[in-house]
């Protein structure tokens, strides 16, 4: 009995034995590698592992793709801005504005029939700005008027820059123009340079 007890313990033995450590790798990886996976789930995870890169790889073909699209595309082809002329306009405006701002030079006087202005050796007008250094008042004029020959520095004095009062000494008369300060009297017909007056103390008064 004890024999055979002895002998069926001893091929339980070989048996359990010989098969443990081929099941147990079966079973176990190596501790090193993360022990305790199956061989199935390590097989999947290196599947996994690979469709990731061929995903990955895939997104950058995708992306070098569009890349090569975008600067393919003829909106990036280099062409030259032409930049639009100003028109003519703008360039009188400008010119214009530039003219307000301006002052005569020469000064002109002039009658009725010249137009005025900005007063320039090629544009001859007779000065609508004059201003006297002398009482420093602003200088009137009336067109198709002159200065009775009676007028004086009292009645300039006294009447300026009053019209009612000053038209009491003007007299009618057609392509003359009647200037007049607080100090000095002018009656002009023809173009005529300030500067030819040297008792006149008159100046362009724009700036």
């Amino acid at each position: 009995m004890a024999e055979d007890l002895d002998e069926l313990l001893d091929e339980v033995e070989s048996k359990f034995c010989r098969l443990g450590p081929l099941r147990l790798g079966l079973v176990e990886g190596p501790k090193g590698c993360g022990g305790g996976t199956h061989s199935s789930d390590r097989n999947q995870a290196e599947a996994k592992q690979n469709l990731r890169s061929t995903e990955a790889f895939k997104k950058e073909d995708d992306l070098d793709s569009l890349i090569n699209e975008i600067f393919e595309e003829p909106n990036f082809d280099k062409k030259p801005f032409k930049l639009k002329p100003k028109s003519s306009g703008n360039t009188s405006v400008r010119a214009s504005i530039q003219g307000l701002s301006k002052s005569c030079s020469p000064v002109y006087l002039g009658g009725s029939t010249i137009p005025c202005g900005i007063g320039t050796n090629t544009s001859q007008r007779a000065c609508d700005h004059l201003r006297c250094i002398a009482c420093d008042f602003l200088v009137v004029s009336y067109d198709d008027y002159m200065w009775d020959k009676s007028c004086d520095y009292l009645f300039f004095r006294n009447n300026m820059p009053e019209f009612h009062k000053l038209k009491t000494k003007l007299i009618k008369k057609k392509g003359t123009r009647a200037y007049a300060c607080q100090c000095s009297w002018r009656t002009i017909e023809e173009l005529t340079d300030l500067q030819t007056d040297h008792h006149l103390r008159w100046v362009c008064g724009k700036h």
